[in-house]
C-alpha cells in the first residue's frame, strides 16, 4: 500500500522496493531520508580509489544525526505511491525485492 505524506514520521523506516530508507525530515510537500541497508565508501590511498557498499544498520553510528553520515535524498509528492511503510521490527532483516 502506497503512503500518502501525512504518514510519514521522523525515524519511520519504508522502502522504495529496490532500498531501505529512514525518514529524517517531512516537509511541506516532501519528505527527506537516509538510505540505510546499503552505503557506498570510497576510498583514496596511494592514488588508488577503491569502494565497497557496507549495510548502515549494522553500525548505529551511521543512523545518528542530524548531521548524518550517509547522505539525505529527497522525496516528493510524485514518489509517494512507490513507497511502502517498513515496520521497525523488520528493518534488521529486510532485503531488497529481487526481479
Amino acid at each position: 500500500m502506497s503512503m500518502k505524506h501525512s504518514e510519514f514520521v521522523v525515524g519511520q523506516a519504508f522502502t522504495t522496493g529496490h532500498g531501505l530508507w529512514r525518514c529524517t525530515d517531512v516537509g511541506a510537500r516532501t519528505v527527506v531520508a537516509i538510505r540505510i541497508d546499503a552505503a557506498e565508501i570510497v576510498s583514496v590511498l596511494g592514488g588508488k580509489e577503491t569502494a565497497s557498499v557496507v549495510d548502515p544498520r549494522r553500525d548505529p553510528s551511521w543512523l545518528k544525526g542530524p548531521p548524518y553520515a550517509l547522505a539525505e535524498t529527497v522525496f516528493d509528492e510524485y514518489d509517494f505511491a512507490a513507497l511502502r511503510p517498513v515496520a521497525e521490527r523488520d528493518v534488521m532483516g529486510w532485503e531488497p525485492e529481487r526481479r
